[in-house]
């Protein structure tokens, strides 16, 4: 009998615990907070006991576990619930749209060729199509005009949570007559270990659907049809993910896989210029006269650095050249010419999606909301002067604009101070190629590689000083970022911003423009820099005087276009890989050490809450790591893409691999995080604007400064000796002589080349330029004009043809607000009336007449 007995008990505490409700089983957990009781430390009780006492005044109702109820049995839980009329308090504070009658306005969904897309298309009942409504913000004193068919699920579990999130992030922890009002937000009790943890409960294991029949699975639904790899080629079912995390995390995998979807067409055309390298591989006439003994095996050439380096034969740079071919022909200026015009294409197309989704989300208007209503705690408590806002006509915080301007002028110098960190550790990779180049030169001359007959033609000290500088820039790259992290994020709270968008646009200008200078400088070294500063020889220029005895670097004989494509290489993918690593292996090890006690346990006795708080914490900036992480690779497939046309293939697989690992981390190995609203990808988008518009220019001067397109053109059309449109004698064409004798009389040739258009020894202008250097130089600036004027001018064009928002979310944008009104209006009106019918006055009545009938023609006009 007394085993009967315990065997219910046990049961009932299964139940309950594996679920995402109170013991009642009625009152949904909407938060839960952690903590671990420290009997030494009397301030944390009291802070705990005063800021659950301001909870349950504010209205939110709690439930504790036990220590002894926790898998540690040290961890205690309080679970928050919020009832209704906090929920509707809450909701008329924040301004949340919410339904009050079903659109009737008709949309045309039919698509051309729809069949096409049905193999990617996720069934209806996962996706769950929903009736589209008519919305307005909630007033709880109209909560009669609202289609509120039942008041426990009228809110999504997002909208909850992000409710209780609001309450939670201004409540204090102190009694009143303190009067200290700093003293409040659960932020600040996670810093200062009053509480160890704070966040929503997933609604069942990710794995499995929950028993209990009042649950929605989602996240089972979400893992099973979008987190897994297998999934790659489906669509996303963004209203479920906008629906189980809010807004922002919803509209960031909107981007994510809009971004993907274009991908898909740069990559297609990159991979054709590339194969057109490959298919044009015996039309090479250059490289044909490189690695012809009669000509290339003939021409030496001086040496590339001081006393190590000697003089070496120009076909020992055969198979170079060959490989700079494949992405140094005439393909590669139409793929810069597409790939500008391609990212218009992108922005414009991704502006007309995120309008719409703006509209069916209904986050029109959101923006101002935000400003007005949200402010960060963080601001209000440590902003004490107040002044009248005049638009609200009511007393708000403020920052003084003297302790601004001096807050900002420090954050600035902390910022220029790292950009300068950057640059001092660019130049010492700068000295270290000088240095280490002289040495490579040295031990490969007699090297064993040189016996290996694959592979031992391409170890070169150039390529072996290319691959390992550009490793070692990687590391440094990864230090720096590391350590800088932390940097601007101590900057940006330094600067105390007014809103959570404004607190992210600053921490995302900080650290885009020190991602941009970490990432790109090497980048942009090789392409502008790089070869361009050489002198001659017998007038060489060094890095910092002669004294350094650090000559500047000569680009590859094979160019230097093949150099950008190995620094490149090497930084997109190791990024991604380390990326990718950082993602999905990290979280998963430290989950999976974190919960190696309790899987010994059943799953029964495993609570919900005690799993989610073995899962890692996403954070307030979790997706602004993603977005940064996606704009640094936009930014290598668009700023040097000219020197690589396979970059947007390798970005597409990236991405296909990206938005699983990001859906699979978020769905099994994080925390739900707190929903959130966001009506765009924020200051993202006018930074990718900006790389856009950059990525014209870069890809230009590639063309026209690190390729050899420009001086092959110029040959064969105005210096080809027979007037023939080849490029016969083009190679003996580019380069210029030099009188050894002058330094070494007893050598046993006289003459040695160079790369260069300069008068030969024994001229009247020995070793100055030539018109043919000159001539070069005028193509190649007319080329960046014409360039430059011709992407511009089709970028302007595709961008004013392509309106930002499109024409019928428009028209439906203006008709619900009017209809928003005119529905509001007879609603007042009929309230009225049933008000004045009650107390009987005629009279009053035929007034109210009048007026409904004067207010509808005013609404009319």
């Amino acid at each position: 009998k007394s085993n009967s007995t315990s065997n219910r008990v046990m049961l009932s505490k299964m139940s309950y615990k594996d679920s995402v409700f109170f013991r009642d089983g009625v009152r949904r957990i909407d938060f839960v907070l952690s903590y671990v009781d420290d009997k030494d430390c009397e301030k944390k009780q009291e802070r705990r006991k005063v800021y659950e006492a301001n909870l349950v005044k504010v209205g939110l109702e709690l439930e504790t576990e036990d220590k002894s109820e926790s898998e540690d049995e040290n961890t205690y839980f309080v679970k928050i619930h919020a009832p209704w009329e906090v929920l509707a308090t809450y909701a008329d504070v924040l301004k949340i749209k919410v339904p009050f009658k079903v659109n009737d306005i008709p949309e045309n969904k039919e698509m051309p060729m729809n069949w096409l897309s049905t193999p990617f298309r996720l069934p209806e009942h996962i996706m769950k199509p929903e009736p589209d409504y008519f919305t307005a913000p909630f007033n709880k004193s109209k909560s009669d005009f609202f289609l509120i068919n039942d008041k426990e699920t009228f809110f999504p579990p997002s909208t909850r949570n992000r409710i209780v999130y609001y309450i939670l992030s201004r409540c204090s922890y102190i009694k009143e007559e303190c009067g200290d009002k700093d003293k409040k937000g659960i932020k600040r009790l996670l810093n200062n270990g009053t509480y160890t943890s704070a966040f929503p409960l997933h609604d069942c294991r990710y794995w499995t659907r929950s028993k209990d029949a009042n649950c929605e699975s989602e996240r089972y639904n979400l893992y099973k049809h979008w987190a897994r790899f297998l999934c790659f080629f489906k669509e996303q079912p963004l209203n479920l993910i906008r629906k189980y995390y809010g807004e922002k995390i919803g509209i960031y995998f909107a981007w994510l896989g809009f971004y993907t979807e274009m991908l898909l067409f740069a990559a297609i055309v990159g991979t054709i210029c590339f194969i057109y390298g490959l298919l044009t591989y015996d039309d090479n006439e250059w490289s044909k006269e490189i690695c012809n003994e009669q000509i290339g095996g003939k021409i030496v050439m001086c040496p590339l650095c001081d006393k190590k380096c000697g003089y070496w034969k120009l076909n020992s740079t055969c198979n170079s050249s060959w490989q700079s071919h494949l992405f140094d022909n005439v393909g590669t200026v139409f793929f810069a010419i597409f790939m500008g015009i391609w990212v218009t294409l992108f922005l414009e197309f991704w502006k007309r999606r995120q309008a719409r989704l703006e509209y069916e989300w209904d986050l029109v208007d959101f923006e101002e909301e935000q400003q007005q209503l949200q402010l960060r705690p963080e601001y209000e408590t440590k902003c004490t002067n107040r002044k009248m806002n005049r638009i609200t006509q009511e007393m708000e915080p403020y920052l003084p604009i003297t302790s601004k301007c001096a807050r900002i002028c420090l954050s600035g110098a902390t910022v220029l101070f790292w950009i300068s960190l950057i640059i001092a550790c660019i130049i010492g990779v700068i000295a270290y190629r000088l240095a280490v180049y002289a040495a490579f030169a040295s031990i490969m001359k007699d090297s064993l590689t040189n016996n290996l007959e694959v592979v031992g033609p391409y170890i070169t000290p150039q390529l072996a000083t290319s691959v390992t500088a550009s490793c070692i820039n990687f590391v440094i790259i990864m230090i720096l970022n590391l350590m800088y992290e932390r940097v601007a994020i101590w900057i940006t709270d330094m600067e105390i911003p007014k809103t959570h968008l404004e607190y992210e646009n600053k921490l995302t200008v900080k650290m885009f423009l020190f991602q941009f200078v970490n990432y790109y400088s090497s980048c942009f070294y090789v392409a502008f820099f790089k070869g361009k500063f050489v002198g001659y020889p017998g007038n060489y220029a060094y890095m910092f005087g002669k004294w350094s005895k650090l000559r500047n670097e000569e680009c590859d004989p094979g160019g230097c276009l093949i150099e950008l494509t190995t620094q490149l290489v090497i930084v997109m993918t190791g990024k991604q890989v380390w990326g990718n690593i950082q993602e999905a292996l990290v979280p998963w090890l430290m989950n999976w050490w974190g919960s190696r006690r309790a899987r010994s346990h059943p799953e029964t006795l495993y609570s919900r809450w005690e799993q989610d708080h073995d899962l890692q914490s996403f954070g307030q900036l979790g997706l602004f790591y993603e977005y940064l992480e996606m704009v640094i690779q936009f930014g290598f497939i668009t700023l040097f893409v000219a020197s690589f046309p396979l970059a947007p293939l390798l970005a597409l697989i990236n991405n296909i691999i990206e938005v699983r690992v990001d859906a699979w981390k978020l769905t099994t190995q994080f925390r739900r995080a707190v929903a959130a609203k966001a009506h765009s990808i924020g200051a993202w988008e006018e930074i990718l604007s900006g790389v856009a518009i950059l990525s014209v220019v870069t890809n230009a001067f590639i063309v026209a400064f690190t390729s050899d397109m420009i001086p092959r053109l110029v040959y064969m059309y105005a210096y080809h000796p027979k007037g023939e449109m080849n490029m016969k004698g083009y190679i003996k064409d580019s380069l210029s002589l030099f009188n050894i004798s002058e330094f070494q009389p007893l050598h046993e040739f006289c003459l040695s080349s160079y790369r260069d258009y300069r008068y030969p020894p024994g001229h009247v202008k020995q070793y100055t330029h030539t018109m043919q250097f000159w001539h070069i130089l005028a193509a190649k600036l007319a080329f960046i004009i014409i360039m430059e004027h011709v992407v511009f001018s089709v970028k302007f064009f595709v961008a004013w043809m392509i309106p930002d928002v499109p024409s019928d979310v428009k028209a439906r944008i203006k008709r619900e607000r009017y209809l928003v009104q005119e529905y509001l209006h007879n609603y007042e009106v009929e309230k009225l009336k049933i008000q004045l019918s009650q107390n009987g006055s005629d009279e009053l009545t035929s007034e109210v007449d009048f007026y409904e009938e004067k207010s509808v023609l005013l609404l009319l006009l």
